[in-house]
């Protein structure tokens, strides 16, 4: 045997003292070679020491720097400090034994046992703790133990593991566990617990950001077999922390025992189960998700945007929501919730199917308090006889339950919940309103007509430069934007916001006199509908068309005429009331004429007037499309007339060297003939129409820079009762060969 050179002792005494301390020491077949530190003394040991056992008693300590060692046993208050340090037991003895004293094992150490790699025992003096940082710990029966008043601690990527099959990972007499950032598993189970006696079970079992795993049984199981008190074992799983069990089961609670589950900010999927005869309060926290079954939980909390999402038909016997929320399975999955007493402010996330009869359901048999919301799944289907299946009944008290957003969205209509009686809430299929995809397919369908009108007023401006440059040729570009309010009235209300390019190139005929000019022109224009609350669509407009203009010199009159042909591309994103988004596309064509009459009046001063008369049509193919929730949309061909009276006043200014800058004014009154524009949602009959009356304004500007080129602005408004243009605008640029 080695002895400290600091002191002396009688073989006798010796002796007498290891065998008080075999039960303790598990002695490997090295018998009694070891290496005694004692009564205050210190030894550091690195590489170059000898591989050995070691004794550390009476407040001694042992530095053991890159070295490597047998087994260590420390008490009375001894200190063990392990850095980059390999321990490995002998025979069946434990890798660092400590009673009523302390170690830190730190920068890469290595503790392995084929028994318990880590012990931390207790004495008359008090427990024992330990700080493992950046270290692995590895035992055959478990990775650590430890004994009421004892604590451990896990820092900086540390793991505890035990490698037999039927090994814990941690297994605690009432004592403090805590993890950061590190990895304890077991063969059976990750963490095994028992309440000690009268002792209190505060802080048992702090995870943060760690993961526990019990490769074939629980991640945790809280043992109550030892227990003479009520004290409950206090566990909690923060900061991305995660529990796995081989079996399914993240915790469970036996033999009488009581637990305390708290999960905050961490993400967890497995079951909780509480053997008949013992209890646990689970609390959610902080955004936590537990994914799994709840059997024979006491009470359950949720708070703070947490979740639990059901796997089954579940049982709470006192539920309190915080801002917290139950998601009853996946969708598709129907399942029962049976509360016993409900309270507080939460969401339940339900899944139905109207059409089928399949429906989540919430029941609680005694008092519910508080105001929830339910949050029931979108569909593009109509419900059915299903709807009258009550989602919500209580036994008694004021609790107030209400849909998640006011309405939820199902087939053509949204819907409400409403109260019957004094305990049931159930879908109010008798008050509805257009859901969210109808409002997008009636848009669309809509917006065509305007998408062509707003391509249409920069060839008018073409027309009169045309008339002001008369028998001349020439190439032409404009930019336009156009905005539309479209009012409730006309079916459904959205805004629209259109840009768009348009060119062409046009030249007198050899025929007439030179009083008429043929052109050809081509462009595209993209259109925003915004069906506010995230519901949006998109038109994409491509065209081609042909124009030709008269013009008697000697009379000013005119005579306009367009043909047009558009490829609508129609994209609709819709925002469901469930959250989820859906989307449906379809192409259709359109064709439209406008001829225009009128005539140009030269005054005094070079003051001009131009009375006009314009009649437009357009008709647009129908179609059938099918949003991707299953909503089925049937639009008719659409129609539109347009009738136009107008005039416009404006003043021609020689700025020199032949060049003209004419301001200009322009009113008319227009008029909407086209009635009644059919569409089909799932069967429901719908009717847009912009029919009726509105005036319009205009102010625009055409300025010559040399004799072939000019540049060009017109702005545009126009209200009505059905539809407002706010603003329209356009800028070219023409070329004259």
């Amino acid at each position: 045997m080695s002895v400290s050179p600091s002191f002396s002792i009688t073989p006798l005494a010796r002796v007498l003292k290891l065998v008080t301390l075999a039960p303790l020491l598990l002695l490997s077949p090295t018998g009694l070679a070891q290496t005694l530190i004692e009564n205050g003394a210190s030894k550091t040991i690195d590489a170059t020491t000898t591989t050995d056992d070691y004794l550390v008693e009476t407040e001694s300590k042992l530095t053991a720097n890159g070295a490597t060692t047998y087994q260590i046993h420390a008490s009375g208050g001894s200190t063990i400090n392990l850095s980059d340090t390999q321990v490995t037991a002998q025979g069946n003895a434990n890798g660092v034994n400590l009673v009523g004293s302390e170690a830190t094992i730190a920068n890469g150490s290595k503790v392995v046992s084929s028994n318990v790699g880590l012990r931390l025992a207790n004495s008359a003096a008090g427990g024992s703790t330990a700080v493992v940082s950046d270290s692995e710990i590895v035992g055959g029966r478990a990775g650590a133990v430890l004994s009421a008043r004892s604590q451990l601690i896990l820092e900086a990527g540390s793991t505890v593991t035990a490698s037999n099959a039927n090994g814990v990972g941690v297994q605690s007499f009432g004592g403090k566990i805590s993890a950061t950032d590190s990895t304890i598993v077991g063969g059976l189970n990750g963490v095994y617990l028992y309440a000690d006696l009268n002792l209190s079970a505060d802080n048992a079992l702090i995870l943060d950001n760690s993961r526990v795993e019990g490769l074939t049984g629980s991640a945790i199981v809280v043992d109550g077999q030892t227990q003479t008190n009520t004290e409950r074992v206090n566990i909690e799983v923060n900061n991305g922390s995660t529990l796995v069990g081989g079996n399914g089961t993240l915790l469970e609670v036996v033999n009488g025992s009581s637990a305390n589950f708290s999960v905050d900010n961490s993400q967890l999927v497995g079951d909780i189960i509480v053997e008949a005869g013992s209890s646990a309060n689970v609390v959610l926290d902080n955004f936590a998700t537990l994914t799994g079954r709840l059997e024979n939980v006491e009470s359950l909390a949720i708070n703070n945007e947490a979740r639990w999402v059901m796997v089954g038909d579940g049982e709470v016997e006192k539920l309190d929501m915080n801002g917290g929320g139950i998601q009853f399975g996946n969708p598709g999955e129907f399942y029962k919730l049976t509360v016993g007493e409900l309270s507080g402010n939460g969401t339940f996330y339900m899944h139905t199917n109207f059409t089928t009869g399949q429906v989540d359901t919430l029941t609680v048999t005694g008092t519910a308090t508080g105001n929830h919301l339910v949050a029931l799944d979108s569909s593009g289907t109509e419900p059915g006889a299903a709807s009258s299946i009550p989602v919500v009944h209580i036994g008694g008290g004021d609790a107030q339950f209400s849909l998640l957003g006011g309405e939820v969205d199902l087939g053509a209509f949204s819907y409400n919940l409403i109260k019957q009686g004094d305990n049931d809430w159930y879908l109010n299929t008798a008050s509805k309103v257009i859901s969210p995809g109808t409002r997008s397919v009636l848009a669309l369908f809509n917006a065509a007509p305007t998408v062509w009108y707003g391509e249409l007023s920069t060839l008018r401006n073409r027309m009169g430069e045309v008339r002001r440059d008369t028998g001349k040729a020439g190439g032409w570009m404009r930019a336009y934007g156009n905005k539309f309010d479209v009012g409730a009235s006309a079916g459904v209300a959205y805004k629209q916001t259109q840009q768009g390019l348009s060119l062409g190139a046009d030249a007198p005929l050899p025929v007439g006199d030179g009083q008429w000019l043929v052109g050809g022109l081509g462009g595209y224009s993209k259109s925003d509908l915004d069906l506010s609350r995230g519901t949006t669509g998109e038109v994409d407009s491509y065209y081609l068309g042909a124009y030709t203009t008269w013009l008697d010199e000697e009379s000013g009159y005119y005579f306009d005429g367009v043909l047009k042909f558009n490829r609508f591309q129609n994209e609709s994103s819709v925002q469901l009331s469930d959250g989820r988004k859906t989307k449906g596309r379809y192409d259709s064509h359109g064709v439209g004429a406008s001829l225009e009459f009128g005539r140009h009046l030269k005054l005094a001063d070079d003051y001009f007037v131009e009375p006009y008369t314009q009649l437009s049509g357009v008709i647009i193919q129908g179609k059938d499309y099918r949003l991707d929730n299953g909503l089925a949309a049937e639009g008719d061909r659409t129609h539109s007339l347009l009738g136009k009276v107008g005039a416009t006043v404006g003043r021609n200014f020689d700025i020199g060297e032949g060049y003209v800058l004419q301001p200009y004014l322009r009113a008319a009154y227009v008029h909407e003939f086209a009635n009644n524009n059919e569409v089909k949602v799932n069967d429901n009959k719908f009717s847009n129409d912009l029919s009726g009356s509105r005036g319009e304004l205009g102010a625009g500007v055409s300025v010559t820079l040399t004799d072939k080129v000019s540049v060009h602005a017109d702005f545009d408004y126009s209200n009505g009762n059905k539809i407002e243009q706010p603003w329209g605008g356009n800028v070219g640029v023409r070329y004259l060969w």
